[in-house]
């Protein structure tokens, strides 16, 4: 080890032994490939297991350490800690004061010497527009990277929203007839397609010729100029997502692959890229290919502690496939047992179940007994909860919720092909001659489940997984891989569902 290195170990060893808690395992070791990334300009991947209030300190206390600019981009979700409490807190105790810069301030790196910290849609927005407000040699450490391919095609997701109708009204009144012609064309022919739980659908040939005609028409429009050249694009996707309720429509057009797009930006830069779980090889080459790194980086993979971050699993034998009809009734006999169980002890508790008519029967047989306690896809829960969601709900709102310590799992995350937006991606990969499943639907699994677990294990807390293609696919194997470690049953016991030390 030497200088930063050396300085970040000793003085992160002496705040941890300082705090006096049990803290994260890997600190000392995620903290020297930081600060060994900061001071050879390094690029580096690094699978934490773990969620940011368990392994923010090891990249925080070498960017506070190092005397050189950086650029952290961090969600606005976790900003406000770092800027008000995590940041402050480590600059008293380090007695340091290096420069701290928000994403709205003006900053001249000529002289910065300081921590800027920016969103993904600020970093994003410079990188990929040709802003130049970042310098392209600053070394960049990236937190959240699980959400970058997420991030990158929200981003360039170009939207025609109902407002801009009125607004193209207005801006062009000699085109009047044929805005309003396009509109109406396309409200009636979307809305035609069949009703799904996904409120969306692919346009058509015909919608899409309808809305290209308007968008060359109006080519000098900023929007519709940049819609033009996208549909000619085959690594683009043109949807609608549908409000019927409020009878509406937005139009999109979306990136299908972003590795090319992204690559420049990862290449010839010094990246850190951090998260949970990028991937289930620890040099992630699924997660590499999809953000388009292909350069040769230091990867490293922490696992959870055995001991100490192991949740309990219950997986029960021969259960319904998803698929059959026995499936539903059966569900319901096991959620149940489970929350009625459970929930003196093991409050708040969630079910995942997407598909739509099952959700409402759960909540409706759990409502006769639980009354308002019982919430589905509501954001407003407490500790005396029981949320009822779909894994789109809970992937956009975990963050915000309370850890659940029953976490009831009704079908893997796996993407499903009656989804337009999913069954395109799939038939992109078709095309390309890839293995779509291995390359995208059981990665985009793992993840998920992942992501969705990692906060029970401060907590082991307890998992039901009721999905029994773990047991009867090969792939069920990769999922309880990325689940381990657990301490694992195969029926339901009363005792342990009021006190799940006794697994």
């Amino acid at each position: 080890m030497t200088l930063l290195e050396a300085e970040v170990h000793i003085s992160l060893r002496e705040f941890l032994r300082d705090q006096g808690e049990p803290l994260w395992d890997h600190h000392l070791t995620m903290a020297r490939l930081v600060s060994r990334a900061l001071r050879l300009d390094r690029s580096a991947l690094i699978q934490t297991g773990s969620t940011f209030s368990r392994y923010g300190l090891s990249y925080l206390m070498p960017c506070l350490l190092s005397d050189r600019p950086i650029l952290l981009v961090v969600p606005l979700s976790l900003q406000k800690q770092l800027i008000e409490q995590d940041i402050p807190y480590l600059q008293e105790w380090l007695n340091t004061n290096k420069t701290i810069v928000h994403q709205s301030q003006k900053v001249n790196f000529d002289e910065f010497k300081g921590l800027f910290i920016a969103s993904p849609n600020v970093w994003l927005g410079d990188r990929l527009e040709n802003a130049s407000q970042f310098p392209d040699d600053i070394v960049t450490l990236i937190d959240q990277a699980d959400y970058l391919e997420e991030w990158t095609k929200d981003y360039l997701t170009l939207t025609i929203s109902p407002n801009h109708w009125q607004q193209l009204q207005k801006q062009y009144p000699a085109y009047g007839n044929l805005i309003q012609e396009v509109r109406f064309f396309l409200q009636k022919s979307i809305f035609s397609h069949p009703s799904s739980p996904y409120q969306c659908c692919l346009l058509d040939q015909e919608e899409k010729e309808s809305l290209l005609h308007l968008c060359k028409t109006l080519n000098k429009n900023p929007l519709l100029h940049s819609f033009a050249q996208s549909l000619n694009n085959e690594n683009q996707l043109l949807w609608a997502s549908i409000n019927r309720e409020e009878n509406n429509f937005f139009i999109h057009v979306s990136p299908l692959d972003i590795s090319s797009i992204l690559s420049p930006y990862l290449e010839n830069s010094t990246i850190v890229l951090m998260g949970g779980f990028l991937d289930s090889q620890k040099v992630a080459p699924t997660y590499r290919k999809t953000i388009g790194l292909t350069q040769d980086i230091l990867c490293l993979k922490f696992y959870p502690h055995r001991q100490n971050e192991l949740i309990n699993l219950y997986i029960r034998d021969r259960l319904p496939m998803p698929n059959t009809p026995e499936f539903q009734r059966v569900l319901l006999q096991e959620v149940k047992k489970l929350v009625f169980g459970g929930y003196e002890s093991l409050k708040p508790i969630t079910i995942i179940v997407d598909d739509v008519p099952s959700k409402a029967q759960v909540a409706t047989f759990l409502a006769a007994e639980f009354g308002s306690q019982v919430k589905v896809e509501n954001a407003e829960i407490d500790n005396h909860s029981i949320l009822i969601s779909g894994w789109k709900f809970w992937h956009e709102h975990q963050s915000r919720l309370p850890t659940p310590k029953l976490f009831i799992i009704a079908t893997l995350p796996i993407p499903s092909l009656e989804n337009p937006l999913v069954a395109a991606q799939v038939n992109y990969y078709k095309k390309q001659h890839k293995d779509w499943f291995r390359l995208y639907l059981l990665p985009t699994a793992l993840k998920e489940i992942q992501r969705a677990v990692m906060p029970l294990r401060e907590s082991q807390g307890i998992v039901a997984l009721l999905d029994n293609r773990v047991n009867y696919r090969s792939y069920g194997n990769r999922i309880l891989t990325a689940l381990e470690p657990y301490a694992k049953i195969n029926y339901i016991d009363s005792n342990w569902l009021k006190d799940q030390n006794l697994f």
